[in-house]
């Protein structure tokens, strides 16, 4: 099942910016909300004296004295005052009437919000005695100057504003920089695809483990791919030139010449055979670097393909079936497309024995490699140097004292393996070339 890291990183920023909003919704607002309703600790203490001076107004002068600190109190702070018993009783001269009694219905204590009521009253506080709380309380109406101020429409600008757009424009900014900057990176990278840039840096997000990694992978792939059809295309237009160029002269020169018939007729035709094979093989290269068709497979046995080429090869080269010896027994079956296959092998045996010494031999022999049989061909010849053991395989390379041929056999052999889910590579013998074969097991074996 194909995973979605990409969303994961999304939800992971939408789920923290969530968390992160009511966080600060929770935390930053209560402590916004006590700042500007609740009364601050110096102003709870200052209060509090007055209860506790109340106290021991009380106790040391009981009513009278009481009386005389509530009217010291009220005029001290512009307000209204009362001392109250354990029953809400007065503990002054003076009785509460009927209005003063309604103020202690929404009496409030010390660490309460304060705000102010519908009438825009200011409200009453109610502070018991501090040593001896269940004798009586003070309650007065806080005066104005100790009323919070509460929240300003500035406040709520900030609070409920200019703090969640920060954060929003803080996921914005992590959206962009996981989003919007690598699109631009692919963006300029396209631009430069087509613009024939081929040859521009590579993406850095190839290491990023997303979609947009993944992305980046498949746009390298994309220019590897288009820079090497242009390299084959530059690479087929200079060789067919030059390969063209020469047959085309020796046919001129002939048509001036003034050879016999037969002749002539015979130059011409091994000329014109040469410049067909040219073509037809270059075409055929083309056609798989450029289409990468989808060959239908089937299991062959090898042993039944390497008899029937060297029924053919040694028809033409005259050499003896001896000479070419196959070890392999009738459970090599590979699961290939019969001709593809049989063209390949045909161009590693006509290289093993046009390299080949007199007398030589080349043989076939292989081995079980897990799901795969691992093929090997050998001959007797002089063998490759070791830089050059990848360079045979590369298109209309040549080596020198190669002999005749356009360099295009090996090519081929390896895409036409290569597009069977094989592998092809070289490396030197004692003495000779060995060219190595990996290819998959016929699908009859794997069953049983």
């Amino acid at each position: 099942m194909r995973r979605h890291p990409l969303l994961w990183k999304l939800a992971a920023l939408q789920v923290s910016f969530c968390l992160l909003l009511t966080w600060l919704i929770w935390t930053w607002g209560l402590s916004v909300e006590r700042s500007t309703y609740f009364l601050s600790q110096a102003d709870q203490d200052y209060l509090a004296r007055y209860a506790q001076q109340a106290e021991q107004a009380w106790r040391q002068a009981g009513a009278p004295g009481t009386e005389a600190f509530r009217r010291k109190l009220e005029h001290a702070e512009d307000t209204w005052a009362v001392l109250l018993g354990p029953h809400l009783q007065s503990l002054g001269t003076t009785a509460l009437d009927a209005e003063e009694a309604s103020h202690l219905t929404f009496m409030r204590k010390l660490d309460w919000p304060m705000s102010r009521r519908l009438q825009d009253e200011l409200p009453y506080v109610s502070i018991e005695f501090p040593q001896h709380p269940e004798n009586g309380r003070l309650v007065m109406q806080l005066p104005e100057r100790l009323l919070p101020t509460g929240l300003t429409p500035w406040t709520h600008v900030i609070t409920h504003g200019v703090a969640p757009t920060l954060l929003a424009l803080l996921l914005g900014l992590a959206i962009y920089r996981q989003l919007v900057v690598p699109l631009n990176r692919l963006r300029d990278r396209a631009d430069a695809l087509r613009a024939d840039d081929l040859d521009s840096p590579g993406l850095p997000l190839q290491e990023r483990r997303d979609e947009l990694g993944e992305l980046a992978q498949a746009f390298e792939h994309m220019a590897g791919r288009l820079r090497q059809s242009l390299e084959q295309q530059r690479l087929l237009l200079r060789t067919l030139s030059h390969e063209l160029r020469t047959p085309l002269a020796r046919l001129r020169i002939a048509h001036d010449s003034d050879l016999p018939p037969a002749q002539l007729r015979e130059r011409l035709e091994r000329e014109v055979n040469d410049m067909q094979k040219l073509l037809e093989d270059t075409l055929d290269l083309a056609w798989m670097d450029t289409e990468q068709p989808q060959l239908p497979t089937e299991p062959v046995l090898m042993l039944s393909v390497w008899e029937a080429l060297r029924q053919d090869i040694c028809f033409e080269s005259g050499w003896e079936p001896s000479r070419l010896p196959c070890s392999l027994g009738t459970d090599c079956r590979v699961q290939v497309h019969l001709d593809s296959l049989a063209q390949a092998l045909e161009n590693l045996m006509r290289n093993a024995i046009r390299h080949s010494p007199a007398g030589g031999r080349v043989s076939l022999d292989g081995w079980r490699d897990g799901d795969c049989w691992h093929l090997r061909l050998s001959d007797q010849g002089p063998g490759v140097a070791q830089a050059d053991l990848e360079r045979i395989f590369q298109p209309y390379q040549r080596l020198p004292d190669s002999g005749a041929g356009f360099g295009l056999g090996l090519a081929i052999a390896r895409r036409a393996i290569e597009l069977q889910g094989g592998r092809l590579w070289a490396s030197n013998g004692h003495p000779g070339l060995c060219l190595h074969v990996l290819l998959p097991i016929g699908q009859e074996c794997l069953e049983s």
